[in-house]
């Protein structure tokens, strides 16, 4: 399964901004989809994750109660809702696919399949 991540831009901080992920070439059907960002000179960072197995959604604790990570069947698309920006939110984010399991669900290495990346930039 092919992955494009799209909806990045510049937003004020306090703003919103949704990222989809969609799949082509197949279905999300029986992978984990997850968001990670990685800033200038950092490592990538897990930011959300929605388990298709048992359909629960994972938060690193730097966006919880801020980022909500959603599931559209009918579209084929795990969306990202960020919500309250702030600045050090500003990133590339990547979303990912794999057939992981919960204990790894936050490595970047459990998944096989990833987009090419949009840019979010929040501005003070």
């Amino acid at each position: 399964v092919q992955l494009q991540a799209s909806g990045g831009g510049s937003v004020q901080a306090g703003g919103s901004l949704r990222l989809p992920c969609g799949a082509s070439g197949g279905t999300f059907h029986g992978y984990t989809v997850g968001w990670f960002r990685q800033a200038p000179g950092k490592e990538r960072e897990f930011v959300a994750a929605v388990s298709l197995g048992n359909m629960r959604a994972y938060y690193g604790d730097s966006v919880k109660g801020r980022f909500t990570i959603s599931r559209d069947n009918a579209k084929n698309t795990v969306n990202l809702q960020m919500n309250s920006l702030k600045p050090e939110d500003t990133a590339v984010y990547y979303c990912g696919a794999g057939r992981t399991i919960l204990s790894t669900i936050s490595t970047p290495s459990a998944y096989g399949n990833w987009g090419q990346g949009t840019q979010v930039t929040v501005s003070s």
